[in-house]
């Protein structure tokens, strides 16, 4: 792929700050849907916040080499319900989120050390793009639901599906022609156009509504500026513990332990999906340069330290890969502006509120695009891969189909991922087939 801006090139702060806000649009939903979910009193500006250091942190200990976002990671959903529900109170359910992000942290930080004394050569031979290829497509299709399900969802109760579904093809169409045919700069910012042009669509279905007091038509939900503070300081998850620490015990560490190790090392694969899916589209191989222990490192101490603000281990997004890979910018100092607005804008309730006023539908036009693109970036992979031999259809076949068909394993609290479960099932069948010379 032939980038715009490269890793290491600066483009003008105008510029750079339409090409940062567009990549916290990609990222924004899912980063603030994990404290949404999670509930408890848990803050979406702290997750925010909290995201936006995990990043910075994941720059430094990569030397500004890896272009990616860390966001709140969904992995660890189960994890952090785990801490809240074995709590003896909500504050000591804080802690747990802390000490269990600590854990899963340690889990990378043990990983980087071992990938350090013995290279990243066993990888390569474990996951070839036989592998890999397919997974990294399970990746964005498996996030297609949730696209197409937002397609057709407002903020507002009572909202037409067809309505909303109108407002979100506007935005995916929007998306697409400023993108394909866009000059210039609308060549680079293809999301945040299309956002706005979604969310106008939107705007002028709700007024047309609220005029005529027919709530189908009614996309975006006003209210939420009634009460809008112009300045706020998140709840950060640290100022929670005071009140918690009494109510810790060695039962409530190993609770958290068991929800969180495991998961870490599940997570582990995605990881090395992720940056093998960004190393095809910038055409540089991140696990030699600047080294999968350097963004093990990263991922690791950056979801320690995003959620002592927010609660929420981190981890690369892949809506971030895809806006680099759609945008072919894939400039680190893009991704950091982009962190460090996160942090800002996280104290200012105007612009946090405008950013959660935003429709489903209009997110899942943009969602519909990134993710698509994740799939494709998978596919292309498999473009490598001679699929004329039968060993190579059978680990593709058996990842793409356990992967679509959403295959999840748990034990206990523990679950393994429908993508976890693709990638071992096919690491396995390769290495059954993987000595075969070829059809007979």
């Amino acid at each position: 792929m032939n980038l715009v801006y490269d890793i290491n090139d600066k483009p003008k702060f105008p510029q750079l700050l339409i090409f940062a806000l567009q990549q916290v649009l990609a990222i924004l939903a899912a980063t603030i849907a994990v404290p949404a979910i999670i509930g408890n009193g848990m803050d979406q500006s702290a997750a925010l916040f909290g995201a936006g250091v995990g990043t910075i942190v994941y720059q430094l200990f990569t030397r500004f080499k890896s272009p990616v976002y860390l966001g709140s990671s969904f992995a660890f959903l189960g994890s952090m319900s785990a801490a809240f529900g074995g709590a003896a109170s909500v504050s000591a359910g804080y802690v747990g989120l802390i000490v269990g992000a600590a854990l899963a942290g340690l889990v990378y930080v043990v990983i980087a050390i071992v990938v350090k004394l013995v290279g990243v050569q066993w990888i390569n031979k474990l996951m070839p793009p036989v592998v890999i290829g397919p997974t990294v497509a399970i990746i964005g299709l498996s996030l297609a639901g949730n696209a197409v399900g937002d397609l057709s969802t407002g903020r507002v109760a009572g909202c037409s599906p067809y309505v909303a579904l109108i407002c979100g093809l506007v935005t995916l169409f929007a998306v697409i022609l400023f993108s394909v045919y866009g000059k210039k700069m609308m060549k680079l910012i293809p999301f945040v156009l299309g956002i706005l042009v979604g969310y106008v669509v939107a705007t002028i279905f709700t007024v047309i509504g609220i005029a005529t007091e027919n709530a189908a038509l009614q996309v975006i939900d006003f209210s939420v500026f009634a009460n809008m503070s112009a300045f706020k300081v998140p709840a950060f998850t640290f100022m929670q513990l005071a009140a918690g620490v009494k109510d810790i015990d060695p039962a409530f560490i190993a609770t958290v332990a068991v929800a969180y190790v495991p998961v870490a090392m599940v997570v582990f694969a995605e990881h090395i999906a992720d940056h093998k899916n960004l190393s095809s589209i910038i055409g540089q191989d991140l696990l030699e340069e600047p080294g999968l222990h350097r963004t093990l490192l990263g991922d690791g101490v950056g979801s320690m330290a995003g959620a002592f603000f927010g609660g929420c281990p981190n981890t690369t997004y892949g809506e971030s890969v895809g806006c680099v890979a759609i945008t072919r910018n894939a400039s680190v100092v893009t991704i950091t502006t982009a962190a460090i607005m996160c942090m800002v804008i996280s104290f200012f309730g105007p612009f946090v509120t405008f950013l959660a006023s935003i429709p489903n539908c209009v997110m899942g036009g943009v969602c519909t695009a990134l993710y698509g693109f994740i799939a494709v970036s998978g596919l292309k992979m498999v473009q490598k891969v001679d699929l004329g031999q039968s060993k190579n259809l059978f680990v593709v076949s058996t990842i793409l189909i356990t992967g679509i068909g959403g295959l999840s394993v748990s034990f206990g609290k523990v679950t393994l991922t429908s993508i976890a479960c693709a990638l071992i099932l096919g690491i396995v069948t390769n290495l059954l087939v993987g000595k075969a010379t070829g059809d007979e």
